[in-house]
């Protein structure tokens, strides 16, 4: 369904997903489950137009800057080995060292429309290499991402993490909230603190624990067709180098991000 929403860039072509593993798939943008052994049904009220639109918001993204391929690519189609990510980051590197205006390209917007979020990281965000000393044993590094970032054109923030994800409404029930949601038992603790350095009488019994929970997970969720964007800092490292004052919130209009 992803996968097509992307080929798709007019908004008067609808997209309609068909849910042919209701076994193993949720379908959150699938036709009922129903519709699935049931589809010149489903196909019948199409024709006749016996359905409700819905409006799902997607974002744009626009790229600039050297060593940049405007050109994008499936992931189910190609898989870059260690040698060609590698080669491609020499490659970004010596035009870094070089003169950064001979290559430095001009604002790209993609051929593409993210239904669901957008994913700023490494491209190789870690790799196995066999220590010298061991020869047996691996060793899994794992490169950060450094970067500047301003939301809706606020002021520059430097920051060090493991990526950047920026969701839709319809994104929003997906990644995100698996990055952001809290455990009743990360909720207890915090209660637990709360309670102790206030005084205050906090019942810390199982349905109010629930109950808040779930109530701070549900306000992850939106809209699909709420013209925001939801992003989301993984991993944050904060030290006197790197700050994080924001790592999760809504953008209305952009969110900046450069490189360093």
């Amino acid at each position: 369904m992803l996968l097509v929403a992307s080929k798709v860039l007019s908004k008067d072509k609808p997209v309609v997903g068909v849910n042919t593993d209701p076994e193993r798939s949720e379908g959150h943008l699938c036709l009922p489950v129903r519709y699935t052994h049931a589809f010149p049904e489903a196909l019948k009220k199409l024709c006749c137009g016996e359905f409700r639109w819905l409006w799902r918001q997607r974002i744009r993204l626009h790229l600039e800057g050297t060593g940049i391929n405007p050109t994008p690519v499936d992931l189910h189609e190609q898989q870059m080995s260690l040698e060609q990510h590698s080669q491609a980051h020499r490659i970004t590197t010596m035009l870094r060292k070089g003169n950064p205006y001979e290559s430095f390209s001009k604002p790209n917007l993609l051929p593409i429309r993210s239904l669901n979020e957008i994913f700023i990281g490494e491209s190789l965000s870690s790799r196995v290499e066999l220590n010298s000393i061991k020869p047996h044993v691996k060793l899994l590094l794992h490169r950060a991402s450094y970067y500047e970032i301003s939301v809706d054109d606020g002021p520059w923030e430097k920051q060090k993490s493991s990526g950047l994800s920026i969701c839709t409404g319809t994104g929003s029930k997906a990644w995100s909230y698996n990055i952001n949601k809290l455990a009743e038992q990360a909720v207890e603790e915090v209660l637990n603190i709360g309670k102790s350095q206030t005084g205050l009488d906090i019942p810390l019994n199982r349905d109010f624990i629930e109950k808040v929970t779930d109530l701070y997970n549900e306000s992850l969720v939106f809209s699909p067709d709420d013209r925001r964007m939801f992003f989301s800092i993984r991993e944050p490292i904060v030290n006197r180098v790197f700050s994080s004052s924001r790592q999760r919130g809504f953008a209305s209009k952009s969110v900046n991000l450069l490189r360093l």
